[in-house]
């Protein structure tokens, strides 16, 4: 980077940003793929699957409009006054970069290499070499313009003003989310091309969030967040509730919503282990499973253990509390060990679990046979699991189990959060900073883990109660290691100790892998190079706790640079004053 600054003259920044976004607008006219491609993909490829150049078969769809939406916003920023321009301008080519990237390798694999010269009027596919190429001019801008730091709105607000852009925002967030999980069309499900569209769709929009990041906006979004917390979660929680009235609303994306809700649930039940108190665990899934065979067995189910049908919230109960106890017999190891020696003791825990449930151990699982037919939830004469309709609306199935899930992570959210901001909560901050100086301090460390893994534990059982009667069959395959594996993921890729991290890192690593099905034996790879590149680019994870980020980032609690503050500041202080 600092060998490009030095050849890159300050002068250079805004025509060589001017050419890269009219450059991009060219691109978005032109071909973007070959020949053999476009009858590959006849016309269920919207990104642009037509050679023709402003003729009728012409569309400004997928590919095209995102690279047309960059382009013109890297020409309005490069000439108008924007504050942290150059920051911006970097982010905005990184994203015409995926776009381009996305396009050209996705074509080139399924339609027989780019840049063959078509039989049909000799257009050669150059669109994605040009989005490319228009990326790296813009990246190449900001480089000559310096490295700025992200500019900080210092302006205060009056509450309505507050709750306006509050509430515009998360309406906003609602609708991209819609858009993202129903790229491709029809919710993606069924188009063999709507994995490269939602990828090109994340690389167009993580340009933009990057840019606004720049600008700071989403740092003055997520302030007025904090200062109205209460308003701000009941906004989200609505917004959540309308998803199944948007384009998303259909029978597979509500059994999948309501399933990432599961995983959520779990995963922040993890963070209080991993993320505030710092303890390892790499048998976590046990306890969603113990919760989901506890709460089958008392499901009336034809194969359960005890021949008794309780409801739902009592069975949901005692999975929670049963879990919790296991959590609590797990945590007394800690008191000996910590570290690796930890991750191994409740590795074992995990296998121990798996292999009980397989032989069926007291006849409670069921074994290799599972627990099937477990009836699903009914309040009011209503099953869970049938479509709802309310007065000519008729929603999907699975929406009421949705709905469940929604307030379940909320619950689930509010006891992380009042745990969190307790004395409890600064304890485990303690332990897994430094356990030793916590004890030195009159900490009873061994208590305060123990707790940990009990209360992680009672969330996972009461997930673990809604997955056995959503699923209808709970069986011990469905709680390997590699699931363990993934809620920790969750969990580092969203941001340890932030609530709102253990939702997006959950969210993501299911929808990734859902909409990269098309991409069948480059699935996996493609997503674990994405994990890679998130964990190098944003270690302190997608949505960071305050203090981590001060960790991780280089910058305050408040997210200003170290840099930045004077001398007798202290990162998070109220006197920092950005130069």
């Amino acid at each position: 980077m600092s060998q490009l600054k030095d050849v890159l003259k300050p002068g250079l920044a805004r025509p060589l940003a001017v050419g890269g976004g009219v450059l991009a607008v060219i691109a978005a006219l032109l071909p973007w793929v070959t020949y053999k491609f476009a009858q590959y993909g006849g016309d269920n490829y919207p990104a642009a699957a037509s050679l023709q150049f402003f003729d009728a078969p012409f569309q400004l769809e997928g590919y095209r409009l995102h690279t047309l939406i960059l382009g013109v916003v890297v020409v309005v920023v490069a000439l108008a006054p924007v504050p942290a321009r150059h920051r911006v301008l970097r982010a905005l080519g990184w994203g015409l970069v995926a776009v381009g990237v996305i396009n050209t390798v996705f074509a080139a694999v399924e339609g027989g290499g780019l840049g063959a010269v078509t039989a049909a009027d000799g257009a050669i596919a150059f669109g994605g070499f040009a989005c490319v190429v228009a990326g790296v001019l813009a990246i190449l801008a900001g480089i000559a313009g310096g490295i700025e730091h992200v500019h900080v709105w210092r302006a205060k607000v009056a509450t309505p003003v507050a709750y306006l852009v509050l509430l515009v925002s998360f309406v906003v967030l609602l609708l991209l989310v819609a858009m993202m999980l129903n790229a491709g069309g029809q919710g993606g499900v069924g188009n063999p091309y709507a994995g490269p569209i939602f990828l090109s769709l994340l690389g167009f929009l993580a340009g933009a969030l990057g840019a606004l990041h720049g600008v700071g906006l989403t740092g003055w979004i997520s302030k007025l967040s904090d200062q109205h917390k209460v308003f701000s979660v009941a906004v989200l929680v609505l917004c959540a509730l309308a998803l199944p009235f948007t384009e998303a609303g259909t029978d597979y994306w509500m059994t999948t919503a309501a399933n990432i809700g599961i995983y959520a649930a779990t995963a922040i039940g993890l963070n209080i282990v991993v993320g505030l108190a710092g303890l390892l665990d790499l048998g976590y899934v046990a306890f969603l499973g113990i919760g989901a065979f506890v709460a089958a067995n008392f499901s009336g189910a034809a194969a359960a253990a005890f021949g008794v049908e309780l409801p739902f919230v009592l069975a949901a109960i005692i999975a929670a509390v049963v879990a919790g106890i296991f959590g609590a017999i797990v945590g007394s190891p800690t008191l000996r060990v910590r570290g690796d020696y930890l991750a191994i003791v409740t590795l074992a825990f995990g296998e121990i679990f798996k292999k009980a449930a397989q032989n069926n151990i007291g006849g409670l699982t069921g074994g290799a046979n599972a627990i099937p037919n477990v009836p699903p939830i009914n309040w009011f004469g209503q099953s869970f699991d049938k479509s709802l309709t309310i007065g000519s609306l008729e929603l999907p199935s699975g929406v009421l189990y949705y709905v469940l899930i929604i307030v379940l992570v909320a619950l689930v959210m509010v006891v992380f959060a009042n745990l969190k901001n307790a004395r409890i909560g600064r304890a485990w901050i303690a332990i897994r900073e430094d356990e030793d100086a916590a004890r030195a301090m009159g900490i009873k460390t061994g208590q305060a883990k123990i707790l940990a893994f009990l209360i992680g534990a009672t969330l996972a059982g009461l997930a673990g109660a809604v997955f056995a009667h959503k699923t209808s069959t709970v069986a011990y395959d469905s709680f390997q290691f590699i699931e363990s594996v993934t809620l920790l993921a969750a969990v580092i890729l969203g941001g340890m100790g932030s609530i709102p991290g253990a939702v997006l890192g959950a969210a993501l690593l299911l929808v990734l892998p859902e909409k990269l099905r098309e991409f069948s034996d480059y699935r996996l790879m493609l997503f674990g190079l994405a994990l890679i590149l998130i964990m190098r680019f944003r270690p302190q994870g997608l949505v960071p706790d305050r203090h981590r980020r001060a960790e991780l980032a280089d910058e305050g609690a408040e997210g200003v640079p170290i840099e930045e503050l004077n001398v007798h500041d202290t990162p998070g202080g109220s006197t920092a004053v950005a130069r």
